[in-house]
């Protein structure tokens, strides 16, 4: 009985449970159609909004400024070209100039600098010094054998002297001697003659043997004068050969002065002087080092400047040599420069290049050529500025008709 009474009580409860959650399952489904129903009445209500803003007019200022900068656009754009349509302008040009490359013709010590790092110096003034010790050596010995050669000259000239007087006198001397010779060749012959014809009773054969003996020698003695006198008469030859012997010494003379004149030379190479006036630029030469014959020790760079434009070859229709030139230097822009073009280049930068192109082989592109244009500084440099570095770049701008 009392199970019975469990078993309702538990079936009523059960039964309480699911409306109970029936109740909650309803309100739940109906505040989610009330919140969908918030939302799309929130949707239409800006929809609304949006067409009321679209039917409002729009502003058209932004058309209007847009319009305006394009025409100030093409019209700065048209102000640019009328104001440079006489002109040609580049910004590949530099500043160039002489930089005399400075460099020993003798080996040797640097025994004196005078110069330092861009300093000033003026034509003829004394650089350096190579040890001059090994040319004053030369030198002197050069100077001993000009006089050597002078002393040797002096002896032929005296002897070509000589000469002239000397051998027609040896030629009349030895006719002298050659009739002499005859005479007694003569007399021997008579006494010869004389012994060999008398009695041999008159004589002995010791006295024929002594007239054969003179006789003899009286003949030698005929032809030695006679070869004296062929040698004597050779007075021309002798005399040339006396003139040969001047003209050798000359030479040698001649000789020695060239030796000496190349030995002042090379003892002058000991002493480096300043070609022209400038500014010592990219000094690589101390007291004490060593230096080899031909190397670069220093530049002087000269006060002598201008410009080289590189143009374009599409630029060039309209130079001309004489056109005014104004320039600005980037490295300062408060510096402008005037000035003229003096001269254009016969040939573009690459056919002087080390390797120039070779167009006849391989594919083609082509490339505008740029050609040098000398610009002559005129104007526009300051006291304290009277030169520029060379190498900066500038930008010119040519004014052509």
């Amino acid at each position: 009985m009392a199970e019975d009474q469990n078993s309702t009580r538990k079936g009523e409860d059960d039964q309480d449970d699911k409306e109970t959650n029936n109740e909650n399952r309803s309100k739940s489904d109906s505040h989610q159609k009330d919140g969908d129903q918030d939302d799309q009445d929130d949707k239409k209500d800006k929809d609304d909004k949006d067409d009321k803003k679209d039917d409002k007019p729009r502003s058209k200022l932004p058309i209007f400024i847009g319009i305006a900068v394009v025409v100030l656009v093409v019209i700065a754009f048209i102000l640019y070209e009328v104001a440079t349509a006489g002109q040609v302008t580049t910004d590949d040009a530099y500043t160039d100039g002489r930089a005399i490359s400075m460099a020993s013709n003798v080996s040797g010590y640097c025994t004196t600098l005078n110069v330092s790092d861009n300093s000033y110096v003026h034509k003829g003034d004394l650089l350096a010094v190579v040890d001059p010790r090994p040319n004053e050596a030369a030198l002197a010995q050069a100077q001993a054998n000009l006089v050597v050669a002078q002393a040797e000259l002096a002896s032929a000239q005296t002897n070509l002297v000589e000469e002239r007087v000397k051998a027609p006198a040896s030629l009349q001397q030895a006719l002298g001697q050659l009739t002499q010779a005859k005479a007694e060749l003569f007399n021997t012959r008579l006494n010869y003659d004389r012994e060999v014809s008398v009695n041999q009773r008159a004589t002995s054969a010791n006295e024929v043997d002594q007239a054969t003996e003179q006789l003899k020698s009286a003949e030698a003695q005929v032809q030695e004068a006679q070869a004296q006198v062929a040698m004597a008469s050779l007075i021309d030859e002798q005399i040339a050969t006396a003139v040969q012997q001047v003209a050798q010494r000359a030479a040698q003379v001649k000789q020695a002065q060239a030796n000496l004149a190349a030995a002042q030379v090379e003892l002058g190479y000991s002493y480096i002087r300043a070609p022209e006036d400038g500014w010592i630029t990219e000094r690589n030469i101390e007291p004490g080092n060593y230096v080899q014959a031909g190397q670069q020790i220093f530049y002087i760079v000269t006060p002598d400047q201008w410009v080289t434009a590189n143009l374009k070859e599409t630029q060039l229709a309209n130079v001309h040599i004489g056109d005014r030139v104004t320039m600005t230097v980037d490295a300062y822009p408060w510096l402008t420069l005037y000035g003229h073009v003096q001269s254009i280049q016969l040939g573009s930068g690459a056919r002087f290049s080390q390797f120039p192109a070779e167009n006849a082989t391989g594919n083609f592109v082509k490339i505008v050529r740029r050609v040098p244009v000398k610009i002559i500084i005129d104007s526009g440099l300051t006291a304290n500025m009277p030169v520029l570095p060379i190498g900066i770049s500038v930008e010119p701008t040519i004014d052509v008709p």
